[in-house]
């Protein structure tokens, strides 16, 4: 008689790896960055264009895209006004641009809070503005 060799353990397939769970439906895998990118003055055409599918981030993009036209509209008024300031006041009127950069603050930390409530998963309603949004 012959001896046989013992039979080997049966070997265990290799595991696949396991596979990331589906996003779900309408949500941007990337939808912190797409808000950030929505209050980034007209970058906000990239989440506008490119996340048609995930209402929130296109809510953030036209909130954006409406914070900036009314900015654009607030800075053209403004250097009208203040030209007519200082034309009519003989150029005593330029004090009136010393208000400018802090202006210019406002917009920025407005931006700010907008970027840090969306991402928090939070809508900053912007008096007279965010209305627009929905007509948009």
């Amino acid at each position: 008689m012959s001896s046989m060799p013992p039979v080997p353990p049966p070997v265990a397939p290799p595991m696949a790896p396991t596979p990331m769970p589906p996003v779900a439906s309408g949500v941007s895998p990337n939808r912190s960055l797409m808000i950030v990118l929505s209050y980034l003055w007209i970058v906000f055409l990239v989440p506008l264009l490119s996340e048609k599918d995930d209402q929130e981030v296109q809510w953030h993009a036209k909130n954006g895209m409406v914070l900036t036209i009314a900015e654009i509209i607030f800075w053209v008024a403004w250097h009208f006004i203040t030209a007519a300031i200082v034309a009519a006041t003989a150029g005593f009127g330029c004090l009136i641009y010393l208000f400018s950069p802090l202006i210019a603050l406002g917009f920025l930390a407005l931006r700010i809070m907008c970027i840090v409530k969306g991402t928090n998963g939070q809508r900053f309603m912007i008096p007279l503005l965010s209305d627009f949004v929905a007509k948009v």
